[in-house]
């Protein structure tokens, strides 16, 4: 069920798909919105409930005037109060998964358990890639084909406007949110206190291995390592394999 709340005067939305299970919160990357982790969230059912959040200039949630980490911790926290939930699990990939940890180092007691997918905490994001998506194509086919093989990983973005098909993301808005998301942010990975599971695809162009290893080491034994055969969307390459590492990481976090 799609809902929406209101945090700093914009307008912000989220999937819950619901039923008995506890909540799990996700964190979609850039390019995506929280509709990416519906496969996640049938896998996981009934035991956990996902509650995917829309981030600002994603989705149907309201585009923003800055993409600054504060900006996006604060609108996890707005959720968080929003939903009047306790302490949770959240998930974060790529923008989510910084943003996930952040919010974990910064928010120590609402965190219960964090799972970070392949982001690394140093990060060095190349906008090229955003600047090159086309603003509007003639047909959906055409936009698919103007992508190609990253058309997959966008597919939960595709809009239909009166012009053409395009993005529910802004192109300039996420030059800016990726510009602000480059940067060595070691001080909040090492000040998260909760169980913490990394998972890297082994293909992965955004995280190296041994970067992902050097994370490992810094949190002396409160994180652990999962490597998947994936590229930097583990949970859309091996949707399986993701998720069964989720569920028995969140079965035993400790």
């Amino acid at each position: 069920m799609r809902e929406f709340f209101m945090a700093g005067g914009r307008r912000l939305s989220y999937l819950d798909f619901g039923g008995p299970g506890a909540p799990l919160l996700t964190l979609h990357g850039h390019y995506n919105e929280g509709a990416a982790f519906a496969p996640l969230a049938e896998a996981l059912a009934p035991r956990w409930r996902v509650i995917a959040l829309d981030q600002r200039g994603h989705g149907e949630s309201d585009r923003a005037e800055s993409y600054d980490r504060g900006d996006y911790v604060g609108d996890v926290a707005a959720l968080h109060r929003h939903l009047g939930l306790g302490a949770v699990a959240v998930l974060g990939h790529s923008l989510g998964g910084v943003n996930a940890y952040q919010y974990a180092a910064r928010q120590p007691d609402r965190v219960s358990a964090l799972i970070v997918e392949d982001i690394g905490a140093v990060v060095d994001v190349d906008w090229s890639f955003t600047l090159g998506l086309p603003r509007r194509a003639p047909s959906r086919a055409e936009l698919v084909a103007s992508l190609g093989s990253a058309a997959p990983y966008l597919e939960c973005s595709f809009r239909r406007a009166d012009d053409g098909w395009g993005f529910s993301f802004g192109i300039e808005d996420t030059v800016a949110s990726q510009k602000a998301l480059s940067g060595e942010h070691w001080r909040d990975w090492t000040a998260v206190a909760c169980p913490t599971l990394l998972i890297r695809g082994t293909r992965s162009d955004e995280l190296a291995a041994g970067h992902a290893r050097e994370m490992i080491a810094r949190r002396a034994g409160s994180a652990r390592l999962v490597e998947l055969s994936a590229g930097h969307v583990v949970h859309h390459d091996a949707a399986e394999e993701f998720a069964a590492a989720v569920e028995g990481f969140l079965a035993a976090p400790g």
